[in-house]
């Protein structure tokens, strides 16, 4: 072959810190405030859900942070993950732009998400934490949690979003034979989720839902701390050793892209992938293009699209502070299209200050022009991708088919945060045609809009 496939880096390459783009803003992300003092937040309002250690690297401003040795051998058991230069699809497209991706479905649970599952278990665990609840949407953050709480030995339980939970058995078995209990939300084991109940005993849940019953367990149990699989800015930090990887890959490669691309939900994989390249932009080093970083996002759940910029709750019941994200409001309840872990009313709030300083631009497509690039892609380069990943694989297409109508020869790179191996019965769905565009309900988008808190200027 001419030019290789995969660029693999040696396990003593992983990088040993996780980058902070905090350190590296022109202008810092808004505060956090208490709902109740409309004043900043402080360590001790978080206490009561995160152990010290994760608290200070989510008020932290320092570009580097420590990966703890003991994570760091957990992570060689996938990690580095491999960059994959994607000839075949690029011949299937007629594209003279080089297409890069790079790969965590590697990982045991399949996703990206063990990036952040595995420390945070680990800084549980050095807490002398025992129990964490959780929620999860499509179940990768939940099974991927589940994973570290194995590992550090920490029970743990997962609410899931009653339309996933009934969609993906496969990720909830894999939960359980992790050790996890899941629970399908909103569920009657919390108030929240009773009052949701109340209301509509057939409701298909929402990851906003999911999270105010989590976060009701840790907050009323002294022995319970909460996790999180996206949007917080510790969670975003552990991700980057994806974008700090792909970096000296493409180094080995000879290439540096062009644009950027991910998929976005709560906001995780896609600053994996980018924030490192954005912060190299923003500090002036490396090369003097400037490159262009796409979110893809559901048309069905288009936050950074179509919410608004504003301060909101993070989650259904109002148990959360308010942070400024792009937000669809905390009480709005996406259709229950496949994506699951993209169903989220909001963006990182790091995501969403971005898109304000117009550093990274946003689109949105319905899911199955989104399963129709995963089977194109998964025809050519034969990994059948997770129904989030068809977002940005949908992204990165479309990014290469501008290529062609234009004649340039970029260089593209995507995050292919996941496989799709228990998402079959949704492929099944696709092929027989039973997959279909679910557009928002305007109505219920403008009253939940119409909710957001008031925040003083």
């Amino acid at each position: 072959m001419s030019t290789p496939t995969k660029f693999l880096l040696d396990e003593s390459r992983m990088p040993r810190h996780w980058y902070n783009i905090a350190a590296d803003l022109p202008t810092p992300a808004p505060a956090v405030l208490h709902p109740g003092t409309m004043q900043p937040v402080g360590p001790d309002d978080l206490a009561p859900l995160f152990p010290m250690e994760l608290i200070m690297q989510e008020v932290s401003t320092e570009r580097e942070v420590p990966i703890p040795e003991p994570v760091r051998e957990v992570f060689t058991l996938w990690r580095p993950s491999p960059l994959v230069r994607a000839h075949r699809l690029e011949k299937a497209l007629g594209t003279p732009a080089k297409i890069y991706y790079k790969y965590e479905g590697v990982s045991p649970a399949g996703s990206h998400k063990p990036n952040t599952a595995v420390p945070q278990a680990w800084y549980n665990a050095q807490a002398g934490i025992r129990k964490i609840s959780t929620e999860t949407g499509a179940g990768q953050w939940g099974s991927s949690l589940a994973f570290a709480g194995a590992l550090f030995g920490i029970d743990v339980t997962v609410f899931q979003v009653r339309v996933s939970y009934d969609q993906k058995p496969y990720r909830r078995a894999l939960m359980e034979t992790y050790g996890a209990r899941c629970i399908a939300s909103p569920s009657n084991e919390t108030n929240s989720g009773r009052a949701i109940l109340a209301r509509d005993p057939n409701h298909p849940g929402s990851l906003g839902i999911a999270i105010s019953e989590a976060v009701e367990v840790a907050a009323t149990n002294d022995d319970t701390k909460y996790a999180l699989g996206s949007v917080l800015n510790h969670v975003l930090m552990h991700q980057t050793i994806i974008g700090q990887e792909a970096m000296l890959q493409l180094e080995m490669a000879g290439d540096d892209p062009d644009v950027v691309v991910g998929c976005t939900g709560g906001g995780s994989n896609f600053a994996g992938i980018s924030f490192p390249f954005i912060g190299q932009q923003l500090r002036g080093k490396g090369k003097t293009k400037q490159r262009r970083i796409v979110a893809v996002e559901p048309a069905a759940c288009p936050s950074l699209t179509r919410g608004k910029y504003a301060y909101d709750f993070g989650d259904t019941a109002h148990l959360t502070p308010l942070t400024k994200m792009h937000t669809l409001g905390s009480t709005f309840t996406p259709p229950g299209f496949h994506a699951g872990g993209l169903r989220y009313h909001g963006m990182a709030p790091l995501v969403s200050h971005l898109k304000e300083l117009n550093l990274i631009e946003a689109t949105a497509y319905h899911q199955t022009a989104c399963f129709e690039a995963g089977v194109l892609f998964a025809r050519a380069e034969g990994i059948v991708p997770a129904p989030e990943a068809n977002h940005a694989v949908k992204g990165a297409i479309e990014e290469a088919l501008r290529c062609k109508r234009e004649g340039r020869s970029e260089v593209i790179l995507f995050n292919l945060c996941g496989h799709g191996h228990f998402d079959m019965s949704a492929y099944s769905n696709f092929m027989a045609g039973k997959l279909v565009d679910q557009p928002y309900d305007e109505k219920e988008l403008a009253m939940a809009l119409s909710g957001l808190p008031a925040v003083p200027a």
